[in-house]
């Protein structure tokens, strides 16, 4: 499928129209490959000066539990790119589950705006707004997953390898809420996945199990350098997520040899890229010089997050007449 970027509505998938995008394990092949088309006709048809307002008057609540710049930024401008306006309810303005129930908060937002993307620590903040809301709800990022990233990782991989069938990835870390998804990436898209993490940090195993159920090859590894040699794609992420630093000394010693350095690409494939979601923490699951080394692809990440984010919204919110 050629990407036309004048002709962005040919890439709608009715299928998530109204929908929630909560995990990537909700999705199909055709749905995924959908939002990746989406995304990179939104972001052609922005640099050309091709810019169609899906959005036009909608409103968008973000709701932020965590601290955030990516999400928070990008999705901001995604709906004003797309015509619409973005209202940010931090969670000391509005107390979700606190000062009111999260049923209360779903149903006032569902009157008042058109979606709903959140930044929670607990998956169940989201999977109740969403079955009190009747309009859709974004996962921004919870302590279990993270599939808004992993569209914009894979909107990168897309631009730098094209096909992503045959594609290998090597993760490097804890078996955290962005490794969840990468899970449940590779299960939809059809890469191969190896996750080195130590013994004890193994990514859920319902996740994986649901993942390999679905033809995924995803496999775990102890040695780091084992798991990356041949990879196309090494990925990191934080050893210490938030909410989790009462942790930090046991994580630290638990990763002792995990940390990712230039050293490591020589044992990619020849075309093999660098990936980290950020922030990163330097000396920890990584160092400065490989994040801005010339086969780090880290910031197109940050940067697709933008197109990434239009394409989500285009696709659960967007209007046929705009």
């Amino acid at each position: 499928m050629t990407t036309d970027a004048r002709s962005v509505h040919e890439f709608r998938v009715d299928a998530l129209r109204g929908r929630d995008f909560l995990s990537l394990a909700d999705l199909d092949r055709d749905a995924f490959m959908g939002l990746l088309d989406a995304a990179v006709a939104l972001k052609r048809g922005w640099r050309e000066g091709i810019r169609p307002r899906p959005l036009q008057d909608a409103t968008l609540a973000m709701i932020f539990e965590k601290q955030s710049l990516r999400t928070r930024s990008t999705f901001d401008i995604a709906m004003y790119q797309l015509g619409g306006h973005s209202v940010l309810l931090s969670q000391n303005f509005i107390g979700i589950g606190v000062r009111e129930s999260i049923r209360d908060v779903a149903k006032n937002l569902e009157r008042w705006c058109d979606g709903i993307m959140a930044r929670t620590y607990g998956h169940d903040t989201l999977t109740d707004l969403a079955r009190f809301a009747d309009v859709p709800v974004i996962n921004g990022l919870s302590d279990r997953l993270h599939p808004c990233q992993l569209s914009a990782d894979y909107l990168t991989l897309r631009e730098r390898f094209g096909d992503l069938s045959g594609l290998h990835l090597a993760f490097v870390g804890d078996g955290n809420n962005v490794c969840h998804s990468h899970v449940q990436a590779a299960a939809v898209a059809g890469t191969g996945l190896t996750i080195a993490c130590p013994d004890g940090y193994d990514p859920d195993p319902e996740i994986v199990a649901a993942a390999r159920a679905r033809g995924a090859d995803v496999r775990i590894e102890r040695d780091p350098r084992a798991a990356v040699r041949g990879a196309d794609v090494l990925y990191t992420d934080v050893w210490i997520s938030m909410g989790h630093e009462e942790d930090t000394a046991r994580r630290r010693e638990a990763f002792a040899g995990y940390t990712v350095t230039p050293e490591w690409f020589d044992d990619l494939s020849d075309r093999g890229v660098f990936m980290h979601d950020l922030p990163a923490h330097y000396g920890e699951e990584t160092v400065e010089e490989a994040v801005h080394h010339e086969r780090s692809v880290v910031f197109d990440q940050a940067e697709n997050r933008l197109h990434a984010h239009k394409a989500i919204l285009f696709q659960l919110m967007g209007r046929e007449d705009a």
